[in-house]
């Protein structure tokens, strides 16, 4: 099994800028492809971006590219999320989640095998 915990939300002003963390646990997550989701209250989980195993692909939401970078650190068995220029429309629960199956991300939370807490980000305009 494998545990995902995220760390990192908060309060921030528009314009602001936060780091999301992921740690895997349990098993190694380094050949697993990886993503970050978000649910705004009311509305359904959404996919913000997804790397590969590698790290040599990401895949971004229209919404959040050029703002959004995700990484990881397979050594540490650790998933990023870098988010700047935040609206208030970013603000949701962000979760991370690892995919078993596949090398490269998927956008559907129903190909994710493994899912963390969520952690709040909350935007002020």
């Amino acid at each position: 099994q494998v545990q995902l915990v995220e760390s990192g939300g908060g309060l921030t002003l528009g314009g602001g800028f936060l780091r999301l963390s992921c740690a895997a646990s349990g098993r190694t997550v380094s050949n697993y492809a990886m993503g970050w989701f978000r649910q705004a209250p009311g509305k359904e989980r959404e996919f913000v971006a997804g790397i590969g195993w590698s790290g040599d692909r990401t895949y971004y939401a229209d919404s959040v590219k050029g703002r959004f970078t995700i990484s990881r650190e397979n050594a540490k068995d650790t998933l990023y999320l870098q988010m700047k220029s935040l609206k208030p429309e970013d603000t949701a629960v962000y979760y991370c989640a690892a995919d078993s199956y596949r090398s490269q991300p998927s956008s559907l939370p129903r190909d994710y095998s493994y899912w963390g807490q969520g952690t709040r980000v909350t935007v002020s305009s």
